[in-house]
């Protein structure tokens, strides 16, 4: 392994968390008026709902997906009966469905954000490289899955696997489980951890009101006068 590829997947996902998380901080520190999802509805309505409700889900599950897939050890799903083999075409196919529903739904948002005047106006340059970031990253994804196809015995996913569960946990040598890997999985990598260092800087932010949303169902009531 050279000291490109060491860097890519044994440093640069440590640096990218870091952003991530520090640059989100800072973000909501010093810019909460940009701390929002600058919604376009007002300008137009058409494709937002079908473009905004696939995308949105899509990426999602794809998110859980590959927390779930990358993270799990063998012998938690082996438990539940469910072989390597079998846990790759589950994947596959989760993927291929979440990864079509997002990718239908992002280019509805990104044709609408280029062909409306008013839209294309009001976005921000960040605005569309993040969308198109996001494009080539879920690409990649899809096309890595005809690559997994000719690796039935889920050997490629199992190095994805081992690599990550290295990366959460701090552990040396996480890069080296890459270097037998398919060129596309490694492209695909590079992609998404990019996407955390932008993450900061672009209208991404809003995920974590999302999220910190769920707070209030379990914060208590408002008094608002006396009994």
């Amino acid at each position: 392994m050279n000291s490109l590829q060491a860097f890519l997947f044994g440093i640069y996902p440590y640096i990218a968390m870091a952003v991530f998380l520090v640059g989100s901080l800072w973000r909501f520190d010093r810019e909460q008026y940009s701390w929002k999802s600058d919604s376009s509805e007002l300008l137009r309505r058409g494709q937002l709902r079908w473009g905004n409700n696939l995308f949105h889900v899509g990426i999602l599950l794809l998110f859980v997906g590959h927390l779930f897939g990358l993270l799990t050890p063998p012998a938690a799903y082996h438990a539940l009966g469910l072989s390597t083999e079998g846990k790759q075409v589950l994947a596959m196919a989760a993927g291929g469905l979440f990864g079509s529903m997002c990718l239908v739904g992002l280019i509805l948002l990104v044709h609408r954000r280029l062909a409306e005047p008013r839209i294309r106006a009001t976005s921000t340059p960040m605005d569309l490289f993040i969308l198109f970031w996001i494009l080539i990253t879920l690409l990649l994804g899809l096309a890595s899955i005809f690559v997994s196809m000719g690796h039935p015995d889920g050997a490629q996913m199992i190095l994805l696997a081992n690599w990550a569960q290295h990366i959460v946990t701090f552990r040396a040598g996480a890069a080296d489980f890459l270097v037998g890997a398919h060129p596309i999985f490694r492209i695909h990598l590079v992609f998404g951890i990019t996407l955390f260092l932008l993450f900061p800087f672009s209208r991404l932010v809003h995920v974590w009101s999302g999220f910190g949303s769920v707070a209030y169902l379990f914060r208590p009531h408002q008094i608002t006068r006396p009994r």
